[in-house]
Formats: structure tokens, C-alpha cells, sequence
């Protein structure tokens, strides 16, 4: 007998529950609203709110609306998205993340002090071209340096002070690395006083799910790790899953699941990323259970 579980700790985080609940009110009154990109990074979720009349539209497409309602999703936006809307008479439905919102603020006020007084650089741990790495860079006229891995040091200029900001979504163990290799690099430079200050910018919600995960997946023969391809927290989050228990998969849905991957006995846990709605780990979890029906009749 298969024995299913799925994890309570994982699905939506309060911004993206909150951007969807925004979206979902909003087309309750009228069945047509915009969102400047993908409300979540789960293909699914975006399929199912367009059928209820979500269009999601790009930065390009914003430049030509006129006199209409358009959703901000979790992930926030740079100030000229602001700017032309208001050009534009069109009313913004604000579902900016609070985590992200503080943020940006923090990191335009770190603009005006180490930028512009100190002649310095804000450094961002983050993933180029991330919504919320646009968002974030807007705030410092798109002047910040966005490092991904220990490989992108060398974007930064040693002999200028520098703050070190994090995007919310990134591993707290990532985040500290690259802190750690900074303060090695400023040591090995002719300045070893160097002003260097480091925020950890991380979301609490999202990081805690790493240890939660942990345990998740060592608790369980087979994980299956539900999320869409775009979302980099589903990638980071199922890399802790596969640290934990090599017999984790990575799914979309559950078309992608291969029977091969459990015996009569298996006990499979089931999880997700922030990104990944509470409806689609319960989809997989019926397909796991039918699998006993199937086994049952024959």
C-alpha cells in the first residue's frame, strides 16, 4: 500500500497568496484584468486564472495601455512602472509583497548613503532579469550590481565601499557565502578597512522552509517536489530535497510522474515551492493514492 503525504509547510507564501486573492476579487467584479508578468511561476496556476480572465501582458505592452486596471504581482516593481501608469490613466491593483516593499525601500535609502555621499555600490545577491531583481535595481536607477554565484565577484569594484543586499527568495546559505567571499576579496585588497556592510534581506517564510524540508525529505522512501520550471525557489528548494533523499523528482503535475519510481510499500511525501498551490500537490497526491486502486484491481 502507498502511503501519501504532503506538507503542510509548503504552497503559497503570504505575498503570492495575497497577489492571488487580489486578482481573484478583481474578477469576481469583471472578468478581465491584466498583470504585469506571471502572477506566480507555476504554468498551472496562470492557466486557471486565465480562464477566469487574467492576461498577463509585459513591460512593452504597459507603453500602450490606456484607461484600465492592472495587477502588480508579489514580486514589486521599479518606480517607472509608477510613472507610466499614471501617464497612462491606468489603475494599478498594488499586490507587492510587504517583505518586498521594505526592501525596496531599504535599498533606496542604502542608495542615498553608500551611492551617492560615499561613492560606493549596492551589491545584490539575486538572479539577473527576476522580477524582483527589477524591482529592486529600479530603486537604485539600475546602478546595483546583481551577483549569482562566487563566479560574479569580479563585477564588483573592491576599492569602493559596498552593501550587500539579498533578493527575499535566495538560500540563506548562498547569502552568507557570498558574504564570506567578499570579506576574503576586501582582505586581499591594498584597503583592508574597507567600509563593507552586509543585509541579510532574506524572507524568513521562504528560508525556514529549507531545515523544514529537510526533514520533510528524509522522513520519506520517494519525494515528489511540485513546481513550475520558472521559479527559481522551486529550483533551490528542490536541490535541498535532493541533498536529503536521492530519490526525489522534480514534477510539473502529475503526468510527468513515472510508476516506476514506487514499489507496493512506498511512502511518498509530497511538496512544493512558494509558488506551487495548495490544489496542485493535492492533484498529484489522488493520482499517487489511484495508483493503490489500479494495484487493487488487478
Amino acid at each position: 500500500m502507498i502511503k501519501v503525504t504532503i506538507d503542510r509547510n509548503s504552497g503559497y507564501c503570504f505575498g503570492v497568496e495575497y497577489a492571488i486573492e487580489m486578482a481573484e476579487a478583481e474578477l469576481t467584479e469583471d472578468n478581465h484584468l491584466y498583470c504585469l508578468g506571471d502572477i506566480v511561476h507555476n504554468d498551472m496556476e496562470v492557466k486557471r486564472l486565465n480562464e477566469k480572465g487574467l492576461r498577463i501582458i509585459s513591460r512593452d505592452d504597459l507603453l500602450t495601455l490606456k484607461d484600465c486596471k492592472v495587477l502588480i504581482r508579489a514580486h514589486g516593481e521599479p518606480p517607472q512602472t509608477y510613472q507610466i501608469a499614471l501617464k497612462n490613466n491606468i489603475e494599478l491593483i498594488d499586490a507587492s509583497c510587504p517583505v518586498v516593499l521594505k526592501l525596496q525601500n531599504r535599498i533606496k535609502n542604502a542608495y542615498n548613503d553608500t551611492v551617492i555621499q560615499k561613492k560606493g555600490q549596492i551589491v545584490i545577491y539575486g538572479k539577473e532579469g527576476h522580477a524582483e531583481i527589477i524591482g529592486l535595481n529600479g530603486q537604485l536607477n539600475n546602478e546595483g550590481v546583481i551577483i549569482s554565484s562566487e563566479a560574479d565577484l569580479d563585477k564588483i569594484d573592491f576599492s569602493k565601499p559596498i552593501e550587500l543586499f539579498s533578493q527575499t527568495t535566495k538560500s540563506t546559505e548562498g547569502f552568507y557565502h557570498i558574504k564570506s567571499k567578499i570579506e576574503e576579496r576586501i582582505k586581499n585588497t591594498t584597503d583592508s578597512t574597507q567600509h563593507f556592510e552586509a543585509n541579510d534581506s532574506i524572507c524568513r517564510q521562504v528560508s525556514n522552509r529549507e531545515p523544514q524540508l529537510t526533514i520533510f525529505s528524509k522522513n520519506h522512501d520517494v519525494v515528489l517536489f511540485v513546481s513550475g520550471k520558472k521559479s527559481s525557489n522551486g529550483k533551490a528548494l528542490y536541490e535541498v530535497c535532493k541533498k536529503n533523499n536521492a530519490r526525489s523528482y522534480f514534477i510539473e503535475n502529475e503526468n510527468e510522474i513515472d510508476m516506476t519510481w514506487f514499489d507496493e510499500n512506498t511512502n511518498v511525501g509530497i511538496c512544493g515551492a512558494t509558488s506551487t498551490p495548495h490544489w496542485l500537490m493535492q492533484q498529484v497526491a489522488d493520482f499517487v493514492e489511484s495508483i493503490n486502486d489500479l494495484a487493487l484491481a488487478h
